[in-house]
């Protein structure tokens, strides 16, 4: 059975993308689309608050690209001899909440130790910083993109958590989307299931989808990666057949196997 995953591939350096890697597990024939571009900004501001850590009571990520804007604004020689000698050991007297493990990884990979990594979503990471941070403390940084959701800003607010956001990348649609989706429905016909792994992704994607699909459309499983996703699919009248119950490969496979197996589950 085909899955279509609507992601970005992982990092080539890294080895096979683990969410094409588990689903072959199960017997599955995963293929990747890329779904978003992202153009990265504020590189100079994003350093300069990084230069001060002892402004700052600890760091917030909610998306690998955030960590992306970080090791580009790193990349320079001074920059990453700077961070390597003092900063990074002045961060990490301090928490860095991490969404997920994806997260969590590429927090490690610039020498932080992160938090919160089994949240999975924005809600469930807020509740964990509050239940760890105490109000009118130091200001949190939150380096994110322009289309960030106001879920976690709003609810430290509400606990009187300060939290200072800087957006450092936004996001586009794809320059091959269009053309990637043509050429797999015409290759490989309709798949079983289809995953979005973001808001925007469903926003950028459906439309083409139900072109290509036609009738057969509702012969196709949709799944989600995490509820946030989830939500929009729904708003867009799209069906969850499933939604895994963490954002890992695990649970994403483990739960279409399931849709795709029995029915209404």
């Amino acid at each position: 059975m085909k899955v279509l995953l609507l992601k970005d591939p992982k990092d080539k350096d890294s080895g096979p993308d683990p969410y094409i890697k588990e689903l072959g597990l199960y017997g599955f024939e995963a293929t990747l689309i890329p779904v978003l571009s992202f153009e990265f900004i504020s590189l100079e501001s994003l350093f300069e608050k990084l230069s001060h850590p002892e402004c700052y009571g600890g760091l917030v990520f909610t998306s690998p690209r955030a960590l992306e804007a970080i090791k580009i604004c790193l990349k320079g020689c001074s920059k990453n001899e700077a961070w390597s000698k003092s900063l990074k050991q002045g961060w990490n007297t301090k928490p860095a909440y991490v969404v997920g493990k994806a997260t969590a990884s590429l927090v490690e990979e610039i020498g932080l130790s992160p938090q919160g990594e089994k949240s999975g979503n924005a809600e469930k990471l807020a509740e964990y910083i509050c239940s760890r941070e105490k109000p009118n403390s130091s200001a949190l940084l939150f380096p994110c993109g322009a289309l960030k959701r106001e879920v976690l800003p709003t609810v430290l607010r509400e606990k009187g958590i300060p939290l200072e956001s800087l957006t450092v990348y936004q996001t586009a649609q794809h320059t091959d989307l269009q053309e990637s989706l043509s050429s797999y429905f015409s290759q490989q016909g309709i798949p079983a299931s289809v995953v979005f792994f973001s808001p925007s992704g469903v926003k950028f994607c459906l439309q083409h989808i139900q072109k290509l699909s036609g009738d057969f459309i509702n012969n196709i499983k949709f799944a989600a990666i995490g509820p946030t996703t989830a939500e929009a699919m729904e708003a867009a009248g799209i069906p969850v057949s499933c939604t895994a119950e963490s954002p890992t490969p695990e649970d994403l496979a483990a739960g279409i196997q399931k849709a795709l197996h029995l029915r209404n589950c």
